[in-house]
């Protein structure tokens, strides 16, 4: 055997040796890393309970039916104002549409009330009485399955931001939670932004941001931000905020089917 060759087998066994002692032996694997806790452990706000809303903004466009032409604060391209001049409320019903104003991108503005509650440990779910709607908001997901279909609440991908929230998905020690909540949705059917057949087409994008405040009183408060990105009917983002109190118990909660007319 040469020099060279001889060193070559050395080297060898060397390498082999040291992957005997590491591992057992060739074929055997590193352990997986620990579960990071689930999204409902590191939530840095506990947004569950049931809400009512509490209407300060746009009073005369959210509490009674606005009049059809009434597109005041929102920034409607041309033909986002040639499909709401042409809105038929009895023409939605007949079609089996009268949730129309019911979907993700108008619900929160219209007032009733929420409940929110964990469906899982990765999903947090949000049923409305106006309308009998329920939001499933997905943590953990990148982007809607492939297929997804388009329907009134759309798929909703959503992320905890906040010291909790980011100290939980590097692994390190629970830090005092502050935070809040983003949400974005898309796969969404076409509908209202106000009742009086304002548009949203099937390609908005609706981003939301949760935040929870509580007062010297005892009083909560859900201030949700929401941004609609729509091209096709706005020229630029529509900006809302709406907020919800926290109410001590569900007692006051009214389910009502979705109607076109009020």
């Amino acid at each position: 055997m040469t020099a060279r060759a001889l060193s070559s087998a050395v080297a060898c066994a060397v390498v082999l040796t040291t992957v005997l002692t590491a591992g057992g032996s060739l074929g055997a694997q590193a352990s997986p890393p620990p579960a990071l806790p689930s999204p409902k452990a590191v939530a840095p706000i506990d947004l569950t309970g049931t809400w009512v809303s509490i209407i300060t903004e746009d009073w005369r466009y959210r509490m009674v039916m606005p009049a059809r032409g009434d597109y005041a604060s929102v920034p409607t391209t041309p033909e986002a104002v040639r499909v709401a001049d042409a809105w038929d409320p009895d023409k939605d019903e007949a079609a089996g549409e009268a949730c129309k104003a019911y979907g993700a991108a108008g619900l929160m503005r219209l007032p009733g009330r929420l409940r929110i509650s964990w469906q899982d440990d990765q999903t947090l779910k949000v049923d409305t009485d106006a309308g009998m709607q329920t939001r499933l908001l997905h943590f953990n997901v990148k982007q809607a399955p492939a297929g997804t279909p388009a329907t009134w609440q759309g798929f909703s991908i959503a992320t905890w931001e906040g010291s909790r929230a980011m100290a939980a998905a590097r692994g390190a020690a629970t830090r005092p939670a502050f935070g809040n909540l983003k949400v974005v949705t898309t796969h969404l059917k076409a509908g209202y932004l106000r009742k009086n057949g304002v548009p949203y087409s099937e390609n908005a994008v609706l981003t939301e941001f949760w935040d929870l405040h509580k007062e010297a009183n005892g009083d909560q408060w859900i201030v949700l931000t929401t941004y609609v990105d729509d091209p096709k009917y706005l020229q630029q983002l529509f900006l809302t905020s709406p907020n919800f109190l926290r109410e001590p118990d569900g007692s006051k909660w009214d389910p009502t089917p979705c109607s076109a007319k009020w």
